[in-house]
């Protein structure tokens, strides 16, 4: 049985790589075969899924339409574009600035907010939104490095500062400032000056003010301790459907409703599901406990040896895994390696952290937030390959990770 989950897991993975188009219909139905072998059962099946992600992703997608037919869009981008002047620094600007706003909300709330902004900004230069949302996308999974839960203990200042040293906020900082060359190699054929042109109209600012609460109520419910698992999610979907009463009451909009939910993408939820289901089987039949002990095997005592490999191998799975199942398994792994060893654990986890949210951008499926940039470029007509992908997500992981790989050991160690 256990050979099987992992042929199927691993055959699940090369079909979304090789067929974009039909990768939620693979990620169903592999978690559907689960399901009917026994490997997750159904009530199981429920639980696997991060519904907290699924929320708020339909919450955010809903508040996004009603942002998108505001114009608000249209006009930050006219105005950014008449402040810097110049496309490819405006491009290079919007990612670095995704990966600031990631670093205190989620990374698929922040792609979602970001990325209308830059595919109406590749609309007025008449150049492919591809590139630039998918450097907003990797730009945010740099920054989710910055965040972690609470099993280790830690609160939000202590990704600022933890133990008196720097903690993996500004490690992250250092991770992201070392892509800026890959974000200018990427642009680079962007060199367009920008005349000044004139700015958009906006005349409903409701759904800004939504989009904007729900920013800030993301940022204030990090700081709350023992909240339930869905409050992100249940915020985001109060917030559109308090945005939906008001176009619906006030500004008397015909079809609201029917609009923005058509405008959810039910793909990309059907394909988180999925994957959320297919990596709890695959940890059900023990191949995550086995590949920790692996690590003890193969290294030893030695905790730099440990650290080393714990990183890139996190990278290398975090490109087929999403890396909020992926770190929320590995961290009791963790956590017995260094009760075994009787070592502080604080590197390996950062270590963990680092290679799993700094590296999972080398394929098209090892972030949801990634995950979610392709459902949007999808919707605009453009359907993103796995080379296509990886051309941007792998300079991106190999400029990040060793940063960070090296800042972690250095501070940390």
């Amino acid at each position: 049985m256990k050979i099987l989950v992992i042929a199927l897991f691993a055959l699940t993975y090369i079909l979304m790589l090789y067929i974009p188009s039909r990768r939620h219909y693979f990620a169903a139905a592999v978690a559907a075969v689960y399901i009917a072998l026994g490997v997750v059962g159904a009530g199981e099946a429920f639980y696997a899924v991060d519904w907290n992600i699924i929320m708020m992703l339909f919450g955010t997608m809903g508040t996004v339409y009603l942002f998108i037919e505001s114009k608000m869009p249209n006009k930050i981008s006219e105005l950014l574009i008449n402040r810097i002047k110049n496309v490819k620094l405006v491009f290079i600007v919007m990612a670095l600035f995704a990966g600031l706003v990631s670093a205190f909300i989620d990374n698929v709330a922040t792609v979602l907010m970001l990325a209308p902004i830059a595919v109406a900004i590749a609309k007025k230069f008449n150049v492919s939104p591809v590139k630039p949302v998918l450097a907003v996308a990797v730009s945010s999974n740099l920054q989710g490095a910055a965040t972690l839960g609470g099993y280790a203990g830690m609160d939000f200042l202590d990704f600022f500062f933890m133990d008196g040293k720097l903690g993996m906020f500004f490690i992250v900082q250092a991770g992201a400032s070392a892509t800026i060359p890959v974000l200018y190699f990427i642009f680079r054929k962007e060199n367009n000056r920008i005349e000044e042109m004139p700015v958009t109209k906006v005349t409903n600012i409701f759904p800004s003010i939504a989009l904007v609460a729900t920013v800030v109520s993301l940022i204030v419910a990090s700081f709350i301790p023992d909240k339930p698992a869905t409050t992100n999610g249940m915020l985001c979907i109060l917030i559109f459907v308090f945005a939906l009463i008001y176009e619906i009451m006030i500004n008397k909009t015909k079809g609201v409703v029917k609009n923005s939910l058509e405008s959810v993408d039910f793909q990309t939820l059907l394909l988180l599901g999925g994957l959320f289901i297919i990596i709890q089987g695959i940890t059900n039949v023990g191949l995550i406990e086995d590949i920790g002990n692996l690590f003890i095997l193969i290294s030893g005592d030695s905790i730099f040896l440990i650290y080393t490999i714990l990183v890139w191998f996190s990278v290398v799975v975090s490109a087929f895994i999403d890396n909020i199942p992926y770190v929320a398994t590995m961290l009791p792994v963790v956590s017995s390696i260094s009760l075994k060893l009787g070592v502080d654990p604080t590197v390996l986890y950062f270590g963990l952290l680092a290679g799993a949210t700094l590296g999972g951008n080398i394929t098209p499926v090892g972030a949801s937030a990634n995950i979610a940039a392709g459902g949007i470029l999808r919707k605009e007509g453009h359907e993103v390959s796995a080379k296509e992908f990886m051309s941007i997500g792998i300079p991106f992981t190999l400029c990040a990770v060793i940063t960070g790989y090296i800042l972690i050991w250095l501070i940390h160690a």
